[in-house]
């Protein structure tokens, strides 16, 4: 119980030094992107490959972490405690599906050509003048990116759909031999039992390779995306991806606490009715 705990501790470490990373980011691509579209020079290019190539070892590094605590708490990781109940909605394997990085990359190009085009037709002289040219967001994404991104797009949900039915099949296998016979034959409901925790023991280690195999497709995926993105681009779109993730964190762990507060109101109002 001691080990479970320790293993659950160090997962919930790691997704919080995880966070605080990607906290960090998030100024560094800001002062990058508006060196660039202040100076536009290749050394600044070069500069956002290099972070951008960091940003995905920090990816790869936090996902090679995950696997090695998933082999002793994998379970953890599909409804993590460290999440908002918000967050445990939306989570796909363990994380964020990997086709919603195109979601993402449609979304700022769609949101960042109507700006464009609303800067036009005021005659607002600003978005050219500081986008220190060519691919300078994800609005001047050329036909030949497009095209890239939607195969790739294809690809990926097949994928996804791929694993999708590997995971409903390990949730079926709880209502099967031995887990429910076992659970039909016993006289006391819960009890311990060593045939039940051998088939657990084998599902939460196809649940970990799982989740690893999930982890590398995300990390593929955006190693993907960004090899079809300008430099700009793909910093455009990280720090995007990066802000999204923390918000929706933020977000959730607001909402949540605002229930929990309408609860206790709603209990204390009660209280005070039955009170008079």
């Amino acid at each position: 119980m001691g080990s479970s705990s320790k293993n659950i501790e160090q997962a919930q470490d790691r997704y919080l030094e995880w966070m605080s990373l990607q906290s960090q980011r998030i100024p560094e691509l800001k002062q990058l992107l508006a060196q660039r579209r202040s100076h536009g020079d290749e050394d600044n290019d070069n500069k956002l490959r290099e972070l951008t190539g960091k940003i995905i070892g920090d990816f790869k590094n936090y996902a090679a972490k995950r696997a090695d605590l998933a082999h002793r708490c994998s379970s953890n990781y599909y409804a993590p405690t460290w999440n908002s109940p918000l967050e445990n909605a939306l989570i796909w394997m363990g994380g964020c599906r990997p086709s919603s990085f195109f979601r993402l990359v449609y979304a700022l190009c769609g949101s960042q050509t109507e700006i464009r085009v609303t800067q036009f037709l005021r005659n607002i002289d600003g978005y050219e003048s500081s986008g220190g040219g060519g691919g300078a967001s994800l609005s001047d994404l050329s036909a030949e990116q497009l095209a890239k991104i939607n195969v790739l797009h294809v690809k990926i949900i097949d994928e996804e759909e791929k694993m999708t039915k590997k995971v409903s099949s390990l949730q079926e296998d709880a209502a099967d031999i031995p887990i429910a016979t076992v659970a039909y034959e016993m006289e006391n409901v819960g009890e311990p039992n060593v045939v039940v925790d051998q088939a657990l023991d084998k599902q939460e280690e196809a649940m970990a390779r799982l989740l690893v195999e999930a982890d590398n497709l995300r990390v593929d995926t955006l190693a993907k995306i960004l090899g079809i993105l300008s430099p700009v681009q793909g910093a455009d779109f990280l720090l995007a991806g990066k802000k999204l993730h923390l918000s929706m964190h933020e977000w959730g762990t607001m909402r949540d606490r605002r229930r929990r507060d309408c609860m206790v109101d709603t209990e204390g109002n009660a209280g005070g009715e039955e009170g008079k």
